[in-house]
């Protein structure tokens, strides 16, 4: 089953096609190129977004045009009600079973779990993930062991 994962932001962007615990394909780019990828792109079966949560605090314009793009992807895609919208919090419990996690040991938790990137002779499962395509990896390996579960 292949994931397209993003992990939305305000201009840009990062995402990760998955397969069977492989990276197939990843990058950041611009919301409006990932956008007519989503509508026109068939390359995969679920689409999967990280979700932004409310904690109580105030919050700024970037806020609500991430949360405006996180609804223009879902829209896009061929069945929005399917989209599976995943939260941070559900992606630190899953990789580092501490909701307190940071990026850092996120990102090592997929190393872990996917395998190190390796260099560019002898590229890794990870090789080319970068950026925010971290963020969606780790959105993508959620939705695909909480879809296992489900």
């Amino acid at each position: 089953m292949r994931i397209f994962a993003i992990d939305p932001g305000t201009t840009q962007s990062g995402w990760v096609l998955y397969d069977d615990g492989k990276v197939v394909d990843c990058g950041v780019n611009d919301n409006s190129d990932l956008l007519r990828w989503v509508q026109h792109g068939q390359r995969a079966d679920i689409l999967a977004i990280e979700m932004i949560a409310s904690y109580g605090m105030p919050v700024g314009r970037e806020v609500f045009d991430t949360v405006r793009w996180i609804g223009r992807f879902q829209q896009a895609w061929s069945d929005p009600e399917a989209v599976r919208l995943v939260f941070r919090q559900q992606v630190k419990l899953e990789l580092c079973k501490n909701p307190r996690a940071k990026d850092a040991n996120v990102r090592q938790a997929l190393l872990d779990r996917i395998g190190p990137a390796g260099t560019k002779k002898k590229p890794g499962p990870t090789y080319g993930v970068k950026s925010h395509a971290w963020a969606a990896l780790g959105v993508a390996v959620t939705a695909a062991a909480t879809r296992l579960s489900a």
